[in-house]
């Protein structure tokens, strides 16, 4: 009778052992199918339209200074002074550096796009990066969106989501 007992001692302890062990699983589960459902979601959205867009060139004035051109027109849009603008001069660098790695020069102009979601991205076609400036905060995103043309400048330097009632 002792080894009976036993028996029905093991077996009462398996079994919340067992269905502990079947919920982890079961949430475990849930987890991952959530995750590729949400992964295949995400596959089909298309992306935000764009609202304003220019292709830059940066150039290593002799000063010291960083001339911003349009590259399509040749014209300077802007000129960042030695020891200003420090987040877009060391933006321009990293995006330079991986030109250098891969061999690639000045040919391909760099692409910067406000979207109608209100994301601001700059792209190097040459390299295939792509850095969404709204990580780096509004201030950057400022100093970026004052590339773009005047009109659509000031539409793209809005936090995303403020509205002014206008639209």
């Amino acid at each position: 009778m002792n080894e009976a007992s036993n028996h029905a001692s093991n077996m009462n302890m398996r079994f919340p052992l067992y269905a502990v062990l079947t919920a982890i699983g079961l949430a475990f589960a849930l987890a991952i199918s959530g995750r590729i459902e949400k992964r295949n979601a995400v596959g089909t959205d298309k992306p935000a339209e764009i609202v304003a867009e220019r292709e830059l060139r940066f150039e290593d004035m002799p000063n010291g200074d960083v001339g911003i051109f349009d590259a399509d027109t040749g014209k300077r849009i802007d000129t960042i002074a030695p020891g200003s603008d420090n987040f877009m001069r060391g933006m321009m660098r990293a995006l330079v550096r991986e030109r250098r790695k891969a061999s690639i020069g000045r040919v391909t102009p760099f692409h910067l796009s406000a979207r109608s979601d209100g994301h601001l991205l700059l792209a190097d076609p040459a390299t295939g990066e792509e850095l969404d400036l709204g990580s780096f905060g509004s201030e950057n995103i400022r100093d970026f969106a004052r590339l773009l043309p005047p009109a659509r400048a000031v539409k793209a330097a809005e936090p995303q989501g403020a509205t002014d009632g206008t639209s």
